[in-house]
């Protein structure tokens, strides 16, 4: 049975939450442009406007529901300036948000309405997690070195 007042404090943890993710990406965009991979910046660019976009709508979706939106204190986040540990990082960081969001689903709390709205973020979590899982497994079959290189020259590989 959905549960309104659980409903609103679940979607204000992940609004917190992606905030700050979505400003890690922002921060890690900037140091892999600095590096010299300009298309992987872009690429995490994207991604951090892509997770303040769901951040927007779980505000939208909480005052819908007659919340209020909190500003609260943000965890601080480790700066990375070795691109496969960040990759490998935010990989976990996914597995580990699918999993919360998994179970917040399951849990029975959303309503239909926020029930569909997770549904959404959930897959493109999902993809987010299964980009950075074969950006890993690159790395492992062509070396750091080679994995680094191919980056340079092409990009990161499409989501």
């Amino acid at each position: 049975m959905a549960d309104k007042e659980k409903t609103i404090e679940a979607l204000q943890a992940i609004v917190t939450g992606l905030s700050a993710n979505s400003f890690q990406h922002r921060i890690q965009s900037k140091i892999f442009a600095g590096l010299g991979f300009q298309a992987l910046g872009d690429k995490y660019t994207t991604h951090a406007t892509e997770e303040i976009d769901f951040v927007e709508q779980f505000m939208d979706r909480i005052l819908d529901l007659g919340g209020e939106i909190k500003q609260e204190a943000q965890e601080a986040k480790p700066v990375f300036t070795d691109i496969v540990e960040f990759i490998e990082y935010d990989y976990n960081v996914s597995v580990e948000g699918i999993a919360f969001i998994n179970e917040l689903m399951d849990s029975g709390i959303f309503d239909a309405t926020t029930y569909d709205l997770m549904k959404v973020y959930l897959k493109d979590e999902e993809d987010d997690m299964y980009w950075s899982e074969q950006q890993l497994d690159l790395c492992k079959m062509l070396g750091k070195e080679n994995y680094l290189t191919q980056l340079l020259i092409n990009g990161p590989t499409a989501e």
